[in-house]
């Protein structure tokens, strides 16, 4: 091989092992609820369970992550939080910004004693979105 085959193979190699490092997970939604802070700053009681079926995509190599609603909420990952563990829970965290700019906190927690069910929670100041969520 010349020099010019070479460093074609050793390029293709490189990409390739950062194509492989990247990943997306789909998840699909089955319902959500929403939590308000009052006037008073107080956090008040959760919306009802309303059901729906939605996609929902964590892109690691784009640094995002997407929910497929009427509206699609861009959600860019501005940082990686460690991931967390305890008795009863699996915690995946990331500090994001939506599409308005706004900064939030997403969290992928996986509850241990529930089954292993999964919930995306999106954190604003003023108010929390939860989704009910599973692996596709």
């Amino acid at each position: 091989m010349n020099f010019i085959q070479t460093s074609i193979v050793i390029l293709f190699f490189v990409f390739g092992l950062q194509k492989a490092q990247s990943q997306s997970y789909h998840f699909k939604t089955s319902g959500f609820s929403v939590l308000e802070k009052n006037e008073r700053g107080k956090w008040g009681e959760w919306s009802n369970l309303d059901l729906v079926n939605l996609s929902v995509v964590l892109d690691t190599n784009k640094h995002r992550i997407v929910v497929y609603s009427q509206e699609i909420q861009l959600f860019n990952i501005l940082d990686y939080i460690e991931r967390e563990e305890n008795d009863t829970d699996i915690t995946y965290s990331f500090m994001c910004k939506d599409n308005d700019g706004k900064e939030c906190k997403l969290s992928i927690i996986t509850r241990k004693k529930q089954d292993f069910r999964k919930q995306l929670y999106i954190n604003y100041d003023d108010h929390i979105i939860v989704y009910n969520i599973f692996s596709v």
